[in-house]
């Protein structure tokens, strides 16, 4: 006796489910994830009981270094840690003009080696009025 045999159904994938899942995670990752960057660098100033000096009303250049050793000139923080970046963003932020005020703000537990790195970029640029912003002692309380 001769059987026939049983016509094989074509085999698939049923991709909607997958799909599904995977819009779920792609909306729950967009939602999660935080794509501000702080563009500034959080510092706290080393006190001085010095007299405050005038406020020049020229422009000036400010560097500010955070306690990890970042650096930010005019507020606008730059990506590497390098003394040639460093360089670069102090020229564009001068326009090449030497004779501005040249600012330093940094944290009071920045790296030693931070804040003479911008003293040198700074003395290798032709700035001569260099200067280092410090903040009131707090009163005792």
């Amino acid at each position: 006796m001769k059987f026939r045999r049983p016509a094989e159904d074509p085999l698939e994938l049923n991709l909607t489910p997958l799909i599904d899942c995977l819009l779920f995670l792609i909306i729950f990752f967009m939602l999660s994830t935080t794509f501000l960057r702080p563009s500034k660098l959080q510092i706290s100033l080393p006190e001085a009981g010095g007299e405050a000096a005038a406020n020049s009303s020229a422009s000036n250049v400010e560097v500010s270094i955070s306690a990890s050793g970042s650096f930010a000139v005019n507020g606008q923080v730059l990506a590497s840690r390098q003394a040639t970046s460093l360089r670069s963003a102090i020229e564009k932020a001068s326009q090449g003009n030497h004779e501005i005020p040249f600012l330093i703000s940094a944290d009071g537990n920045t790296p030693h080696q931070a804040v003479v790195t911008v003293m040198d970029v700074a003395g290798q640029m032709g700035f001569q009025s260099l200067s280092i912003s410090t903040r009131q002692p707090e009163a005792a309380k």
